[in-house]
């Protein structure tokens, strides 16, 4: 009876596995408008610019490279909450829209996020090891974000 019941409930979640499958995110990333960006409202550096590309992009732009396992439910779907939560937060692809208080605000948000090691998050770097923020990478961050922000304050 044990027995019978144990292979009813292998067969019950490899057949809900499979059916999942079917219901896959949409990978496909907004278009980007030069005008709108980061890089339109701020000078960025290439060293900063670097950081952000490997550590930031992926959950905080239109940027986002999606990984193989994206095509794996329920994990795509994990990732898609990500990198939708992540672009309500900040969106580095839309931030020229914000108005000059907002910009300040983000900018002193980055530089908090990333000297209390919340951001990149760590189930992100668990399979993005290279997004790891060095101190320096962080101190560069904040010291640029700050600069930044001094130029935005009248």
């Amino acid at each position: 009876m044990v027995k019978k019941l144990l292979k009813i409930l292998v067969i019950v979640i490899v057949a809900g596995v499979v059916v999942i499958q079917f219901f896959q995110i949409d990978r496909t990333n907004p278009p980007i408008f030069e005008s709108e960006t980061l890089e339109a409202a701020v000078s960025v550096p290439a060293d900063i610019s670097q950081i952000i590309g490997r550590s930031c992009n992926d959950c905080h732009s239109h940027k986002t490279i999606y990984p193989l396992y994206s095509h794996l439910q329920p994990s795509g779907w994990f990732l898609r909450d990500h990198v939708d939560d992540g672009r309500r937060h900040l969106n580095l692809s839309l931030f020229n829209t914000y108005d000059a208080r907002k910009k300040v605000k983000k900018l002193e948000e980055i530089c908090e996020q990333v000297e209390s090691k919340e951001m990149p998050l760590p189930s992100y770097l668990w399979l993005h090891g290279d997004a790891v923020l060095s101190q320096s990478d962080a101190k560069a961050l904040c010291d640029w974000a700050n600069g930044e922000i001094a130029k935005l304050t009248p």
